[in-house]
């Protein structure tokens, strides 16, 4: 009897989940990237994206034939994140869903075991994989390609590729937005480059929080330093932050960075050890709400290049 119990109790309470879930995501009009609540009426392809930056760029190739969704807001944490039932109502509503991967959503296997029908898209295949030299991390993929524009174009030749697998009676359409925003990412690579060439040879390395510019300071010719490998609950530790301290007071670092998903409480012991200035927040794993510094992928690349110049610097 009990069990019985317990299975109709479980029932009800998914249902009522199911129900919540439904309301929030019809009264969330101003949702980023959110599209409307009856995709039925809108003759849109619907793209789910695990997170801001992949739904920029989604919007951006797909242009007025996608609702370009993000699974997580602006300034979430997506390492360590936790689908909601909103989530799963989203999730059932898309065409198809796109991912980074190289370890970087685990948390999505769940989600996709609910849409079997819905293809997902590895935005990310066929980068230039960088992998972890350090911590508990060591020997698996750096998952933040996308802070290379170089790795971010395939990222778009991805999201192209599977836009028109989806509606190939809008290819020539989605083939021109894509030309023209990887366009667009090469002027701000070549941007990039001759801003980070002008450091001081001996100003050119950047002290961060996660290790999630190791594609960026690749691409341009810095050397980094961090205290974490990747976001999680074990970080920070004693020796983590002896080893940035010692790397700083040798080099003369004058400035060290933290990331906007990122309490940077720890940095700061950094700060008041060494006397390096704490720079500006940099964007990493999320996009800036909409009225921030690094509302897009490109203003976030450009933001990332101005923060580490200013803090690297300034006397």
């Amino acid at each position: 009897m009990k069990k019985n119990i317990f299975s109709i109790s479980a029932v009800v309470v998914v249902a009522l989940l199911i129900v919540t879930g439904l309301q929030t995501l019809s009264a969330r009009n101003s949702a980023e990237f959110a599209g409307p609540a009856n995709v039925a009426s809108s003759q849109k392809l619907v793209a789910l994206s695990t997170f801001t930056i992949i739904a920029d760029m989604v919007a951006n190739v797909g242009g007025d034939k996608v609702e370009s969704i993000s699974l997580t807001k602006p300034g979430a944490e997506i390492h360590g994140y936790q689908p909601t039932p909103d989530d799963l109502v989203q999730a059932s509503k898309a065409d198809l869903m796109f991912e980074n991967g190289m370890n970087l959503e685990i948390w999505t296997h769940k989600l996709k075991a609910s849409i079997p029908d819905v293809p997902v898209v590895t935005v990310s295949e066929g980068v230039a994989v960088i992998d972890i030299t350090e911590d508990a991390y060591a020997g698996k993929p750096n998952p933040h390609a996308w802070m290379s524009p170089e790795q971010g174009l395939i990222y778009v030749e991805n999201i192209r590729k599977a836009l028109v697998a989806q509606a190939p009676e809008h290819e020539a359409y989605f083939n021109g937005r894509a030309e023209a925003y990887a366009n667009e990412i090469k002027t701000v690579d070549t941007q990039l480059e001759e801003a980070l060439s002008q450091l001081p040879v001996n100003n050119r390395v950047l002290v961060t929080c996660e290790g999630a510019f190791s594609y960026l300071t690749t691409d341009y010719g810095l050397e980094e330093v961090y205290l974490w490998a990747i976001n999680s609950e074990s970080q920070g530790s004693p020796q983590q932050v002896a080893k940035v301290i010692g790397v700083v007071n040798e080099k003369k670092i004058p400035a060290v960075f933290c990331e906007s998903t990122v309490e940077p409480r720890i940095q700061e012991e950094v700060v008041a050890a060494t006397g390096a200035r704490l720079g500006d927040v940099l964007y990493v794993d999320s996009l800036s709400p909409k009225d921030g510094p690094a509302s897009t992928y490109l203003d976030m690349l450009r933001h990332t290049a101005n923060t580490i110049i200013n803090g690297l610097t300034q006397s």
